[in-house]
């Protein structure tokens, strides 16, 4: 049985729209390339015609990647989230103990993660830790540095 992709609506609209994008526009203009570059001739010495082909094959993969993740996509109503715990979906604020820093993060399933637009996944140390806490508790996480708390300061909706 395949893994589960769990998505956000935001998510499962980004790469709807990626997938779309690459069917119908990027495909034309690789076809093009490939057309004006086979028109040039003597293909074996040809960087143009080896280049469109790469980026075809690029492209090709990247929507059977795509279809993959969609096809065994979980979509998360954030309306129907549970606010007195984390679960994928929500909006959390949290406090590094040791730090003194307050960290805010939107827990996302692991093909939506992206730590430099704050999304973390739920497979993810601080994630699977944070998973079903509550307000005022206070989570351990294992790093390869040592324990890492954090203490649960407030749960959101995300949007």
């Amino acid at each position: 049985m395949e893994k589960k992709n769990i998505l956000t609506y935001e998510g499962l609209k980004k790469l709807e729209d990626e997938l779309q994008d690459l069917k119908v526009v990027r495909r034309k203009e690789v076809a093009q390339k490939i057309k004006e570059a086979r028109e040039q001739g003597d293909l074996s010495e040809n960087a143009e015609y080896d280049a469109a082909k790469d980026e075809q094959r690029d492209i090709e993969a990247r929507i059977e990647e795509l279809e993959k993740i969609l096809k065994n996509a979980e979509v998360v109503d954030e309306e129907e989230i549970d606010l007195d715990k984390i679960n994928v979906g929500c909006k959390v604020k949290i406090l590094d103990i040791e730090y003194k820093e307050e960290l805010e993060y939107k827990v996302v399933g692991s093909t939506e993660a992206n730590s430099l637009t704050g999304k973390i996944s739920n497979e993810s140390p601080v994630g699977r830790a944070i998973i079903g806490a509550s307000v005022g508790d206070i989570v351990t996480v294992e790093t390869p540095a040592g324990e890492l708390q954090y203490k649960i300061l407030e749960i959101q909706r995300s949007n």
